[in-house]
């Protein structure tokens, strides 16, 4: 089955130095941009993360400090990335716990201040667990039959997330083939920022989902405390989290004007 597009899709995967969304990087980065007329657009580049790759996440997905020393940075390369994305949604296995998060607080660093909340974000791996609950590889021979050669490969993972979605869609009578539907089904629970810190309460509205504050309305906390504004902009968070604790702040206080 095809998928229907109103729009392009980037299907995508990143290798990385760990699974820290604040502090590790990417060393690799696989994007397949599947068009509404069928047509399919593939890049992969290997990165230069800046920082050591650990021996235990080489030994994972083959990617060591000697392979990319020579490669261009993130920063480097965002301009063609953002390029690639910028009109399109989003999809990956998951991506929307992992990969997408990581990839915002790279664009940030990179002073591309683009806000990958606005695209709608199938995450395959959502509903390969809700149907099935298994690995990449043992989705990928239980949708398409076949075994994932070279997995944790960028490329691979990436190919057989797009081939997997497009079987679930086959299978599955009660998924609508619509990106929209399809990100909304993959989707767990409603966050403001990509980590899962700010949550979205049944009236739309922030709150702290971690902390002494947990479940508490952000905007009072910060009014109430503002103090904790500034420990929070400090504190190890991700560079989203915090992009979002600041829209809330000016926003309340423009609110006050």
């Amino acid at each position: 089955m095809q998928l229907k597009l109103s729009k392009p899709i980037c299907f995508f995967d990143l290798e990385t130095t760990g699974i820290n969304i604040a502090k590790d990087r990417i060393v690799e980065i696989a994007i397949l941009k599947v068009f509404p007329n069928g047509n399919k657009e593939s890049f992969v580049w290997k990165v230069n993360p800046t920082i050591p790759i650990p021996k235990v996440t080489s030994d994972i997905h083959g990617i060591t400090d000697e392979m990319v020393v020579n490669e261009p940075t993130f920063k480097e390369l965002a301009p063609k990335v953002f390029a690639l994305i910028k009109d399109s949604d989003l999809a990956g296995f998951n991506s929307n716990r992992f990969d997408i998060p990581l990839l915002a607080e790279e664009l940030l660093r990179a002073e591309i201040d683009y806000d990958l909340k606005k695209a709608a974000s199938v995450d395959v791996q959502t509903i390969f667990h809700k149907k099935e609950k298994r690995t990449l590889e043992a989705a990928y021979k239980f949708y398409c039959d076949e075994d994932l050669l070279d997995a944790h490969s960028a490329a691979a993972d990436t190919n057989a997330t797009f081939e997997v979605l497009k079987a679930q869609l086959d299978r599955y009578e009660d998924l609508e083939n619509d990106v929209t539907s399809l990100a909304a089904f993959s989707s767990h629970n409603r966050f403001a920022d990509f980590a899962g810190y700010i949550g979205i309460n049944k009236k739309g509205q922030e709150t702290f989902a971690f902390g002494k504050h947990k479940g508490a309305l952000v905007e009072d906390v910060l009014k109430k405390e503002p103090g904790y504004f500034g420990w929070l902009l400090n504190a190890d968070f991700p560079l989203y989290t915090k992009k979002v604790l600041t829209r809330i702040k000016l926003s309340k206080l423009n609110n006050k004007l």
